[in-house]
């Protein structure tokens, strides 16, 4: 009786168990379908967008060298440290360890994970040292990973820093060539996608999409050795005269390359911090002052070029001054009757402005303006000042007699530097360039005549007697090579006027003087141990610069002993 009771319902118990059994695995033949055949699409573009990612690629920017293909700034490959805010949030425990890592407080660092937890990507420490990035990848801090970039390099140091620039952490040219050339150096960054772990890291690159493009290299025409001659000479001296600053500049006169341009004080590109923004700009290019003695072989062409002097025309400067208007012309000492020639070689203001009162104030003027001056120089170099030559209808006689002697018009070095090399080049004013020439005839092509050859050749002649014995420049000749240039000591101005104890020491010229290669000008600005005239501060810097700079170009000398003359001459196969 209890078996035929029992039996039917031991029964329906093992269907129910075979029926919930063969509905599971129903159910999961379905699933697996659902998820293998009918999802699989979605489920995979889900799961892409938790791994796969398109990242950048930085762009290699290009190199600049010197014109012998010396390095000035290179890029140098460095990780970055970077997190996802919103993996990283998560794990918040682990950020004491890595803030003092990084070199960061924890709280402010919790604070700014907190403050972008709806971003998928922050900057935790650009550029940073291997050592960091090894002890901060150790960690394996879940949202924290590096990025790929690049970080300039300047191997010059401050001796290019005012002349090449330099860029910021993002690769972008903020200063000198590296601005002025930021689009040919700034390459286009790449894109590619990646697949990455839990942790932010990459762990497979599954394609390209866009490769990234370098930037093009750049080659200065920068003489890298004579640029620190330049530098060491010009630091020297301003530090031997506690000056304020100080500038020089060096130009080839046959093709208008600028070969050296340097400042004091100087600042390094490669360290930065703590710098203020006036040590950054370029002196030679940017600041304008009254030039001084450095311009009366202007006034002394514009005179030539009228046909009412001679380098032997006689001029009057005696008792030492004279009277224009209510106004007094002087000069250091009473020279009497001298010639033109003279006027140069002793610097006589009396001189010169009797000179420039002599002709019309336009052919002063158009003297002047044909030489660059009120015009940038067109080298490119960002913020290149123009200078100041005024509208010539608003002289006074006053303005025409003191504008003679380089009062009254503001010049930039490199202005100054540029209208010297016309007496170099025969009368022919030539572009000025920061970049190699590689073929001079391009350069010929573009030049301006704007004197005469043989009013160039006469200021030439003239000039050299400034450095021979009895002129103010004696300071600046060059063993076994002549020199043509011209000494400056310029009053500053400030509020009120001229300033009694506040000068600027020049010296510009050439060498060598009978057949010039390079042009060169120096700024000693406000010289502060007892000596300020040009011939005593400035001329000296030029001396020893030219004097390596030809020797490191091999230029003949054109002032040798006979004897020594006649050796190089059998040494080069010549006859004796």
């Amino acid at each position: 009786m209890n078996n035929s009771v029992t039996q039917p319902s031991s029964t329906h118990r093992s269907h129910f168990l075979l029926a919930v059994l063969l509905l599971a695995a129903a159910l999961l033949v379905w699933r697996m379908v659902d998820l293998h055949i009918l999802r699989h699409d979605f489920l995979q573009g889900e799961g892409n967008a938790r791994s796969l990612r398109v990242v950048k690629m930085a762009a290699h920017r290009g190199m600049i060298t010197d014109r012998h293909g010396e390095p000035l700034a290179i890029s140098t490959p460095i990780d970055s440290i970077w997190a996802n805010p919103q993996v990283l949030s998560l794990h918040r425990d682990r950020l004491p360890a890595l803030a003092k890592l990084l070199g960061k407080d924890a709280d402010d660092l919790q604070q700014l994970i907190g403050s972008r937890k709806s971003r998928e990507f922050i900057y935790l420490k650009r550029h940073s040292h291997p050592d960091v990035v090894q002890q901060v990848m150790a960690l394996k801090i879940p949202g924290v990973a590096l990025q790929r970039e690049y970080r300039r390099y300047y191997p010059s140091g401050e001796v290019t820093g005012h002349l090449v620039g330099f860029t910021n952490i993002d690769d972008v040219g903020q200063e000198g060539v590296e601005l002025a050339f930021d689009d040919l150096l700034r390459g286009e960054s790449g894109k590619k996608r990646v697949v990455k772990d839990r942790l932010g890291r990459i762990i497979k690159n599954v394609e390209s999409i866009k490769a990234p493009e370098p930037g093009g290299d750049l080659a200065l025409s920068i003489d890298r050795r004579i640029q620190y001659l330049a530098y060491s000479e010009l630091k020297k001296a301003v530090i031997a005269h506690k000056a304020k600053s100080g500038s020089a500049v060096i130009i080839d006169v046959v093709s208008g390359e600028i070969l050296a341009m340097v400042n004091q004080p100087a600042f390094n590109p490669n360290n930065r911090r703590n710098l203020r923004g006036e040590r950054y700009r370029n002196r030679v290019v940017t600041d304008v002052f009254e030039p001084g003695s450095t311009l009366k072989p202007f006034t002394v062409a514009a005179g030539l070029e009228s046909g009412k002097f001679s380098p032997v025309t006689l001029v009057n400067t005696s008792p030492g001054f004279f009277k224009v208007g209510s106004n007094t012309v002087r000069d250091s000492k009473n020279l009497g009757t001298i010639d033109v020639a003279t006027i140069l070689q002793k610097s006589s203001n009396v001189g010169t402005s009797k000179m420039a009162l002599a002709l019309k104030p336009e052919q002063h003027w158009h003297m002047l303006a044909r030489m660059g001056f009120g015009e940038i120089t067109g080298s490119g170099f960002p913020g290149e000042s123009s200078g100041i030559l005024s509208d010539y209808r608003k002289w006074r006689d006053i303005d025409r007699a003191t504008l003679a002697y380089g009062y009254g018009i503001s010049t930039t070095l490199l202005q100054l530097t540029q209208a010297y090399s016309v007496f170099a080049n025969g009368g022919w004013l030539r572009p000025i360039t920061l970049t190699r020439v590689n073929d001079i005839s391009e350069v010929h092509a573009q030049q301006q005549r704007v004197i005469e050859a043989n009013t160039a050749k006469q200021i030439r002649k003239m000039l050299q007697r400034v450095v021979e014995v009895g002129g103010t420049g004696t300071r600046a000749a060059v063993n076994n090579y002549h020199v043509a240039g011209k000494t400056g000591t310029v009053r500053k101005s400030g509020v009120g006027g001229y300033l009694e104890d506040r000068y600027l020491a020049l010296f510009a010229g050439l060498a060598p003087a009978t057949k010039p290669r390079l042009a060169m000008a120096v700024m000693i600005n406000e010289p502060n141990n007892g000596v300020y005239y040009g011939g005593q501060v400035a001329a000296p810097v030029f001396s020893r610069v030219m004097a390596g700079a030809l020797r490191l170009l091999s230029v003949t000398p054109d002032d040798l002993p006979v004897k020594q003359s006649h050796m190089l001459k059998v040494a080069a196969g010549g006859r004796p």
